[in-house]
């Protein structure tokens, strides 16, 4: 290996210890330098742990609808012929170019109380706004290209051949779907969702403006880091987040095994 080539992978490393490695290995040494029992005693909580649970909710609600609405804007995108996809196309990436808290505030200006659908939302007994409802249409904003941007490719490298050949052999069209075009498309689905899932996991933005921030009721994992830390609790605030981080390692890690088992069984 040439002296070059060395320099600029140990540029690479320590850059990415510098700004990822360290900071998390700093906080999880923070988060136990006392012991395990101020740990587990801020994970059991209550509030830390309706946070914990809230955050899953969300994640369990959100990721399944941008999934099923990102495979179908995929098939649209990539089959479809229709004036306007270029611009549908740039909506769907809308929330990669602007803040989401701009998000939170757009969902208050349509779904509060003085918003367009105010009125008739609250004349409905409906609250989205400082609620649970809110927090997961922030959240599906927020993620909503991940599925669709790791889809398309894959449905652009498949072609359309094999569906044409199913569709010949008297196939319907919903049953080419489901089972060559989604076999075919699954690991871009795949990738998709993990990018879906850790943005959901890690939102803060769009569901600080829309949720109130109430403790014990509409506070995300997420926001209980910022209140924790706000509330000079380091030792909640760090735990919380050694929690964020384990959850995505987890997400990631869930992902790896399937995708190595199913190359295995495809191999075999």
């Amino acid at each position: 290996m040439s002296s070059s080539k060395l320099a600029a992978r140990t540029i690479a490393l320590a850059y990415l210890a510098l700004l990822l490695l360290a900071p998390v290995l700093m906080i999880f040494y923070r988060t136990f330098e006392h012991g395990v029992a101020p740990v587990w005693s801020a994970v059991s909580a209550p509030n830390a742990q309706h946070a914990f649970w809230l955050s899953l909710e969300i994640v369990a609600i959100a990721v399944p609808l941008n999934t099923v609405f990102g495979i179908g804007m995929a098939l649209l995108l990539e089959r479809g012929r229709f004036r306007g996809k270029a611009l549908l196309g740039m909506l769907i990436d809308l929330p990669f170019a602007i803040s989401p808290v701009v998000v939170g505030l757009s969902l208050v200006l349509v779904y509060g109380k003085t918003g367009w659908l105010g009125d008739w939302l609250a004349a409905r007994g409906i609250q989205v706004i400082f609620s649970v409802p809110g927090m997961v249409i922030a959240t599906a904003v927020v993620c909503l290209p991940f599925v669709v941007r790791e889809t398309v490719p894959v449905l652009r490298e498949l072609g359309v051949d094999s569906e044409q050949a199913a569709e010949t052999l008297g196939a319907s069209a919903w049953q080419a779907f489901w089972r060559v075009t989604l076999p075919g498309i699954r690991w871009g689905v795949v990738y998709g969702v993990v990018l879906t899932t850790a943005r959901a996991l890690g939102e803060f933005g769009a569901v600080s403006i829309v949720s109130g921030r109430v403790e014990g009721q509409t506070q995300t994992l997420p926001l209980y880091v910022q209140d924790r830390f706000e509330n000079f609790d380091s030792t909640g605030a760090y735990t919380a987040a050694v929690v964020l981080a384990l959850l995505a390692l987890a997400t990631l890690l869930a992902m790896n095994l399937l995708t190595r088992r199913t190359h295995r069984r495809t191999a075999l």
